[in-house]
């Protein structure tokens, strides 16, 4: 038996507190021992036999002995919540065992029983000394040894890696820590075998080489690494991020997925199939990507699925296939039969039909019939029922209802274009640059057309505000310098109004936008150093600051020289511009110390005379940084809730923007509840900007409690002219393309953040901060820029031939399946449809039938599908 070790005698009368606890430790170990069952004592007999048999001279006993150890460790059992029980019992032989190590010389021995204390080292290692490790290390390290005591040892050993690599940073500034990499090399296998790609990549992370990773996955774990890099890359800091991403892009090269990340060209080339390359041509246009040059010049149909130009055909044939293809009137949409109303109050007949003309655009949104301006081919009676700019708005809408249909649409509109009303003529002009939004045509029309009313000097303002409009919506995020040639002299030009130059501006920054483009941002700087200030406290000047920073969308650091330069200007503007440009730099990152930094701003108290605009940018900041990161989202909906409560006018007034923001097209009930109160606030402006967001957390949804809470506004409201205008134009983006569009920037399984639809979301929401000079006033025009925003939330399948082809797919709920082990489920409460389909903000597609494989792994906008060449046909099938 072994020699148990007693407490040395204490030479005093008085009993020592260390001593007297030693003895109470004994004491209940040797009452624990009495209570053990027949079969635990003779577990705890064998172990002490064993240990006693190691303690002997002989080194043939050893090699027996520790086969023995190991036989008991490994065949033992235990539930989730108990520790095996023979480790449970060594943990009296563990110093014992140690010493046995130290005195050991037999090599092969030594590193048997190293292998073991690993194991032990495990549940007893104190002090941080990370045993497990050291005698992992010493008892040699390969794939078979790595998994032989199971995969909770694999994770402890995992993390003393982690650890070991900080302290040795920490300490060392050249430290050698090439054999913790070669000993993750052995561990990231077993996790990757083993349904634990999570702690493979966190691993290789922690040890500042997530690129390794690439040389370990296979066909059956790259898309679950994909997936968990992907999620994680807005949670980490630069440049963490982007390796993140880079890795997963060249995972996915590597498995032939090429449709997934950046660096198109790349990808482009390494494409097996013109299938694959359609696929690829697809996910660029909607994320509004043209890169014409990489297709062959004979290939006509490639260039067209690059271009969106069957976006309207398709968006027809799914209207017919969901019977949605009769016009609907503003008055089916505003069902004034259930609007409660005590007295019959003569209606602003002009803003009523204003309203109507918004109304009726955006539900029939890319239809191209209505009844309104398409009836009987002409529209001008209905543009007549408008005064001055609310002509230009009716006969603007007819680019909208004929949205992405360049052909028929420019038959239409162009009539209107020789017109001697000025006010119909900007209107037809702003048009054209609806229509050819998200496409693009082999005549460049949107240019050709509009060029000429920027050139001519005798053309009113008027014609060439909407000349200037219609090129920032027709080539938001091309890059063109062609363009930027028309609209950088207008922007940079102090002798012309400020709105003007202010729009330039603004089209000039949507055309480069996220390009952080040198020229654009010092003429626009130049022109703010420039001018009076009277003129940058022009309504409109907001938007000259918006344009500059949209060229910083999603840069990060990008934007630091800008900043720097912006605090030179002494004017308000120069702050507000400030904050505008952060804001923009992180949107969609989901970084935390920008989020707090808004934070920072929105709390100050500032007195009536002090500029607020800054305030009510950073609130949209918060939506903005934070809308990319599912948590960070639901975090600042609880913080918006506080800056209801506490914040000034200006701050409280601008929540419910920054909420329509964080919800574009995603009606969550807390949502709804939440700026349904805010909707009958005390005051007007909060009350006009909640039933807005309303409109945008809806838009295209046909959500019907929605609908019922903007009727009961609508009556709420009867009396006042403004806010009704507002509640209609909500109940107009609440029945978008007649429930079958979205203006969520997020799209391609919530994973690609589209920075034209952003921009398109973001304009008008900026215009509503002065609501009662811009949108309730004369500049309700600028709603329109909601087209870029504008996208069908279809599925839509094609063969290889890219002919459209129907076939079964589930869908249902979007499951967050992200570092769950084995093969989780993504969807749940599915049903099961044919193609064309809808899908929900919140909704993922699958296929439902083996018959085909697709070419991108998320089902969303167009896809194209290959067959299965592994596919047996069931009997049911034919």
């Amino acid at each position: 038996m072994v020699e148990k070790k007693t407490a040395p005698k204490d030479e005093s009368n008085v009993l020592n507190p260390k001593t007297a606890a030693e003895k109470l430790t004994k004491k209940n170990a040797k009452d624990e021992q009495d209570e053990l069952s027949e079969e635990d004592q003779q577990l705890v007999s064998e172990l002490e036999l064993i240990v006693e048999r190691l303690q002997e001279a002989s080194t043939d006993i050893h090699r027996s002995a520790l086969d023995n150890l190991r036989n008991v460790i490994r065949s033992s059992t235990s539930s989730m919540t108990s520790v095996p029980k023979p480790l449970k019992y060594l943990k009296v032989h563990y110093e014992a065992l140690i010493g046995l190590y130290e005195r050991w010389t037999h090599d092969e021995n030594k590193k048997y029983l190293a292998s073991i204390l690993s194991l032990l080292g495990m549940a007893y290692d104190h002090d941080g000394n990370r045993s497990c490790l050291k005698y992992r290390m010493l008892a040699g390290i390969d794939g078979t040894t790595v998994a032989e005591w199971g995969h909770e040892y694999v994770r402890h050993l995992a993390m003393e890696i982690g650890e070991e690599y900080v302290e040795k940073h920490d300490e060392e500034t050249e430290p050698d820590t090439e054999y913790l990499l070669e000993c993750a090399k052995k561990v990231v296998p077993f996790c990757l075998a083993h349904n634990a790609e999570a702690d493979a990549v966190d691993l290789l992370e922690e040890l500042e080489r997530s690129d390794l990773i690439v040389d370990f996955v296979s066909e059956d774990t790259y898309q679950r690494v994909c997936l968990y890099m992907i999620s994680c890359s807005p949670l980490l800091a630069p440049p963490s991020d982007r390796l993140f991403l880079e890795t997963a892009r060249t995972i996915y090269r590597k498995f032939g997925r090429p449709a997934q990340q950046e660096l198109i060209k790349e990808d482009w080339d390494s494409c097996k199939s013109r299938s694959e390359k359609a696929q690829l041509a697809f996910i660029m246009a909607r994320q509004q990507v043209h890169m014409p040059e990489l297709i062959d010049d004979d290939d006509d149909e490639l260039l067209a699925c690059m271009n969106n130009a069957s976006l309207s055909k398709n968006y027809l044939d799914l209207a017919r296939e969901l019977e949605l293809l009769d016009p609907k009137t503003p008055e089916d949409i505003y069902k004034s039969h259930l609007e409660n109303r005590n007295t019959d109050m003569p209606l602003d007949s002009a803003r009523h039909n204003l309203a109507s003309t918004f109304v009726n655009a955006f539900v029939n949104a890319g239809y191209g019939t209505d009844k309104l301006m398409t009836a009987n081919g002409d529209g001008n009676e209905w543009i007549y029922k408008n005064k001055e700019l609310g002509m230009l708005s009716a006969s603007a809408s007819l680019g909208m209802i004929m949205l992405w249909d360049v052909e028929v649409g420019l038959n239409q509109i162009d009539k209107y274009l020789y017109t001697t009303d000025n006010y119909i003529k900007a209107g037809a002009i702003l048009a054209i640059g609806m229509l050819t939004s998200a496409v693009h045509d082999e005549t460049d029309s949107a240019k050709a057309l509009l060029s000429e009313y920027l050139t001519e000097e005798n053309n009113p303002a008027i014609v060439k505000l909407a000349a200037i409009t219609g090129l920032g919506m027709a080539y938001a995020g091309t890059n063109r310098e062609d363009i930027l040639e028309l609209l950088l002299p207008l922007a940079g030009d102090t002798d012309i109004t400020v709105d003007l130059s202010s729009v330039a501006a603004l089209s000039a920054g949507l055309v480069c936008i996220g390009t952080c483009h040198g020229e654009v941002a010092s003429t626009i700087l130049q022109a703010l150093m420039e001018r009076m200030d009277t003129e940058l406290n022009h309504k409109y000047a907001r938007f000259m600051i918006l344009g500059l920073a949209l060229l910083f969308m999603g840069s990060q650091e990008g934007s630091e020289a800008t900043l720097e330069t912006l605090k030179a200007i002494e004017h308000p503007i120069g702050q507000q511009a400030s904050v505008l440009v952060q804001v923009c730099s992180y949107a969609g990152t989901g970084n935390v110390l920008e989020v707090q930094k808004m934070l920072h701003i929105c709390s100050e108290h500032l007195g009536d005379k002090e500029d607020q605009l800054p305030q009510a940018f950073a609130v949209l900041g918060v939506a903005l940084i934070s809308m990319g990161e599912g948590v960070g989202a639901e975090m600042s909906l609880r913080t918006f809730n506080h800056l209801m409560h506490y914040g000034d006018a200006f701050v409280r007034r601008t929540v419910p923007l920054a909420i329509g923001l964080a919800c574009a097209s995603n009606p969550l009930v807390t949502v709804i509840d939440t700026l349904s109160k805010q909707s009958h606030d005390n005051d007007k402006l909060v009350a006009a900007n909640a039933i807005f967001a309303m409109g945008v957390v809806g838009a295209g949804t046909n959500n019907a409690r929605l609908a019922q809470l903007l009727r009961q506004l609508a009556t709420y409201y009867h009396k006042d002219a403004d806010t009704l205008f507002i509640v209609r134009i909500a109940q107009g983006l609440l029945h978008m393309g007649k429930g079958t569009m979205t203006v969520n920037p997020y799209h391609h399984d919530r994973s690609l953040l589209s920075h034209t639809a952003l921009a398109g979301l973001l304009i008008p929401i900026v215009a509503m901060t002065n609501a009662e000079k811009l949108i309730m006033s004369e500049s309700h025009f600028m709603l329109y820029f909601l087209v870029r925003a504008m996208y069908p939330r279809f599925l839509i399948t094609f063969d290889e031939n890219l002919e459209p082809v129907t076939t079964s797919v589930r869908v249902g709920q979007a499951v967050d399946a992200v570092g769950q082990v084995g093969r989780p489920k993504t969807i749940t409460g599915f049903q099961t449809h044919d193609t064309p389909v809808l899908l929900a903000h919140s909704e993922r597609a699958e296929l439902a039938t083996e018959q085909y494989k697709p070419l991108t792994n998320v089902l969303e906008g167009f896809v194209v599908l290959q067959k299965n060449p592994d596919y047996v046909e069931d009997e049911s099938d034919k």
